[in-house]
């Protein structure tokens, strides 16, 4: 039986507005919640980046758009963003951490919007990741991208583990729906 659900699908499709709707329904359930995702940042009409939210609503960079007098280093660049790998882990790793590697009595649903290129030049997330994946007393839901060029080494493994389900997600006339992958 699946102990993890995560969700893909190609960018835009709505994994994370689900996501978000999840997370309302768990929470209004009661259920012990805790994690992050991840959310566009516009200025006037144009995507700049990405933002890092955690479910406490504490919010960092995730990405902005680079430039070419950009000091930041080039190795965290995906297309044209420059990832804050500082930001990112600053916010995200503590939330991670805080997992119950021990007894089922903290059973806790963790949310990790999104495992893509952007979060994996994160050595220490790939870890906590890991950790959470086998932790007794952790379920996550979490996002993952389409498999597209290069394969992503924890996303392939993500989708390997028997103990995880993964839905493909759709977009028809402004529904959600998911079908099995």
């Amino acid at each position: 039986m699946a102990k993890h659900v995560f969700l893909t699908g190609p960018p835009g499709i709505g994994k994370t507005t689900l996501i978000q709707k999840a997370t309302e329904a768990l929470k209004s359930s009661g259920v012990p919640i805790d994690g992050f995702y991840t959310e566009e940042v516009r200025e006037g009409g144009r995507r700049i980046g990405f933002d890092v939210v955690t479910l406490s609503g504490r919010r960092g960079t995730l990405s902005r758009l680079g430039s070419d007098s950009s000091t930041a280093r080039r190795e965290y660049c995906v297309g044209q963003y420059l990832v804050d790998l500082v930001s990112f882990e600053h916010l995200v790793l503590p939330v991670l951490r805080n997992v119950d590697l021990g007894s089922d009595t903290g059973k806790k649903v963790h949310v990790i919007d999104e495992v893509g290129k952007m979060e994996l030049f994160s050595q220490s997330f790939i870890q906590v990741v890991r950790q959470t994946l086998t932790a007794s007393g952790t379920t996550i839901l979490g996002t993952i991208p389409i498999p597209k060029g290069k394969p992503l080494g924890l996303v392939e493994e993500i989708r390997s583990r028997k103990d995880v389900k993964v839905f493909n997600t759709t977009r028809i006339h402004s529904r959600f729906q998911c079908g099995k992958t």
